[in-house]
């Protein structure tokens, strides 16, 4: 069973008020219910890519929880009336889930990544978490599978024992994959995005004082300018117009609404 959590629309976006205790202990729940769901971390790219997308959007409001991962959607949730929301950062919060799970003795699964990524994650992990259980891993191929290889995957899963499966295929692939899993797959999927990357020391991470100051984007890009300059040069400005559009529209509305009740 998914319990409630209150949310906002940003664009067409339905993103949680939730902070890391909160995200981390429904997922405790659901991992030991052996509930099949999926969170999501969203950030502007998320947004943006389900904005130009219906099925992808679709599949993010699908999700059970999907957290504010950018500080642009912190402060999008602020300015929708949600004082002093924090951010709950995919790669932060996949460290949470690590050490609450080996608390309480919950086998996890490694999803994604490449094999040398992943020996370097497990690694760093047990050397952080030495009761943590990680019940299994796995490299998925770099293209889209057949369906006997994802029964295959399920199967060897579900075989492990593991109650949170980590998914760090990227957006929009990992999504995408979740959704296609649910039902399926009894755990808890959570993606991650590029935290095996960072955590198996494989990528380095913007400085902490970048992040607050919600300029991450500007870190990473120039560590990977081909790859990302879409991404952050194409959809960061189009979010700015159009949620300062949904801004806009919502003053006026409430304005209208307060004017006839008056």
């Amino acid at each position: 069973m998914l319990l409630s959590c209150p949310s906002k629309y940003i664009l067409a976006t339905q993103v949680y008020e939730t902070s890391y205790k909160d995200t981390t202990s429904r997922i405790i729940i659901w991992a030991r219910n052996k509930t099949s769901c999926y969170v999501v971390a969203a950030n502007v790219h998320v947004v943006m890519t389900a904005y130009w997308q219906p099925h992808y959007q679709q599949i993010i409001n699908g999700a059970a929880i999907a957290t504010p991962d950018g500080m642009p959607l912190v402060w999008a949730l602020r300015l929708l009336g949600v004082a002093g929301q924090p951010r709950v950062y995919g790669p932060d919060l996949m460290l949470e889930l690590c050490e609450k799970a080996a608390t309480e003795g919950i086998p996890i699964y490694l999803y994604g990544g490449t094999e040398a990524v992943l020996a370097k994650l497990q690694t760093n992990l047990k050397q952080r978490f030495p009761t943590l259980v990680i019940a299994g891993v796995h490299s998925p191929p770099f293209r889209l599978l057949t369906s006997a290889e994802e029964t295959t995957d399920i199967n060897r899963i579900h075989a492990s024992g593991a109650g949170i499966v980590l998914v760090g295929l990227g957006c929009p692939k990992q999504e995408e994959w979740m959704a296609r899993q649910q039902g399926l797959l009894q755990a808890v999927m959570v993606g991650v995005g590029a935290a095996f990357s960072f955590h198996s020391g494989d990528v380095s991470q913007s400085p902490r004082w970048m992040m607050k100051l919600g300029l991450e984007w500007l870190y990473r890009f120039a560590m990977e300018p081909r790859r990302l300059w879409r991404r952050y040069l194409v959809n960061n400005p189009a979010f700015i117009v159009l949620f300062g559009l949904q801004l806009c529209k919502n003053q006026f509305f409430s304005a209208k609404k307060s004017g006839v009740a008056d």
